[in-house]
């Protein structure tokens, strides 16, 4: 069950002209249900946002946090705006797996304008966190380098140099004789770099893990 909402006093004249366009459907999720309401409320009326009961239906979901996060959060939920205040690391690297785009204050959250551009912004992806959380993911993503990718000889985007140097190849149209000759490998080491690529990724074929490659910058 779905129900379309719109700002108080019906026409939204109050909003910029980007809010009113606004077109997306999102969903709520909270580990207090007197909380959940009254964001739900927060949100009733709202031009051109929509909200839906399930994640899998909306493009972005606004969890509340409280404890209980991953319980709350317990799949990929697409494109998350989570409120939360003093978010441990632990919980931070739960929201980042389950697809958190936008991290809002609660003192933010109160204030409609300030959620519905986090609800837009997450919608077209782009990433909002506050300085200090900012700097804990980064901190985090150093010591996942050094610690656990660095060792295996993998990269942040989950390839390692020789399998970004075949994909690479591999995207500029040649075979596997002709990466095996350029990269001086024997043919057998280029399918196998591949055959582990493809089989650590699940990617499909060659041409799915070009995609992947693009879609994660790695070439």
């Amino acid at each position: 069950m779905t129900s379309q909402i719109a700002w108080p006093g019906g026409r939204g004249a109050d909003l910029p002209a980007h809010a009113r366009r606004a077109d997306v459907r999102i969903s709520v999720l909270a580990t207090d249900p007197l909380v959940a309401s009254g964001l739900r409320a927060l949100l009733h009326l709202t031009p051109g946002v929509e909200q839906v009961q399930e994640p899998a239906d909306a493009e972005v979901t606004v969890a509340v946090a409280d404890a209980g996060l991953p319980e709350l959060l317990g799949h990929d939920v697409g494109k998350l705006v989570l409120v939360a205040d003093d978010l441990r690391q632990n919980d931070l690297w739960t929201a980042i797996e389950r697809g958190l785009v936008v991290l809002v204050s609660r003192s933010e959250a109160t204030d409609r304008m300030r959620l519905l551009r986090a609800i837009r912004d997450a919608q077209e992806g782009r990433g909002d966190l506050p300085a200090e959380q900012l700097g804990v993911l980064l901190h985090g993503l150093k010591r996942l380098q050094e610690n656990t990718l660095g060792p295996r000889k993998l990269t942040l985007g989950g390839f390692s140099e020789r399998e970004a140097e075949v994909i690479r190849l591999l995207a500029d149209g040649l075979d596997t004789a002709e990466i095996a000759e350029k990269l001086i490998y024997s043919e057998r080491t280029v399918k196998n770099v591949l055959h582990t690529l493809l089989s650590r990724l699940g990617l499909r074929n060659r041409a799915h893990a070009v995609a992947y490659a693009l879609r994660n910058g790695v070439i």
